[in-house]
C-alpha cells in the first residue's frame, strides 16, 4: 500500500444517510448544548465528539469570547431558558443535512444553521453559526 492509500484507508469515511440515524434529535440536542456552552453552563468539551475539528475551534473561541464578555460586564453563568420553535432540514447531498433551527429566549429569537455529514456511522457538525 502507498502512503495516500493508507492515509485514505485511515481518514474519516463518508457514510450514506440511509446508514444513518435521524439527524433531528442531534440537532435538538447540538442546539440546547451550544447555547448551554455559550451561558457558561456547560463546559465546551462535553461537545466535542459531535464536531469536526474545525467547527469544535470555532465553538471554542466563540465560548471564550462569551466568557470574557460575561466577566468584563460582572455576569455570572445562569441557565438560558429557550424553547425551539422549529428546525428546517434539508439535504443537498447524501450523507449531508443543512438545518437552521430557530429558537425562543426570553427577549430575543435566534438562529442556529448547522451542517451535519455522516462520517464513520454517525452525525458530525462540520459547521455550525449562532445568529
Amino acid at each position: 500500500m502507498t502512503t495516500t492509500t493508507l492515509s485514505e484507508y485511515f481518514a474519516p469515511q463518508p457514510t450514506p444517510a440511509s446508514q444513518l440515524p435521524d439527524p433531528v434529535p442531534l440537532l435538538r440536542s447540538l442546539t440546547q448544548g451550544v447555547l448551554e456552552v455559550l451561558a457558561g453552563v456547560r463546559e465546551v468539551d462535553q461537545l466535542a465528539r459531535w464536531f469536526s475539528e474545525d467547527a469544535f475551534r470555532v465553538l471554542v473561541t466563540r465560548a471564550n469570547l462569551s466568557a470574557r464578555a460575561r466577566s468584563a460586564r460582572g455576569i455570572a453563568p445562569a441557565r438560558p431558558n429557550f424553547q425551539i420553535l422549529s428546525i428546517r432540514e434539508s439535504a443537498p447531498a447524501d450523507g449531508v443535512i443543512e438545518a437552521a433551527i430557530v429558537v425562543a429566549g426570553p427577549g430575543r429569537t435566534r438562529a442556529v444553521a448547522v451542517r451535519l455529514e455522516g462520517l464513520d456511522g454517525r452525525w458530525r457538525a462540520s459547521s455550525l453559526a449562532v445568529l
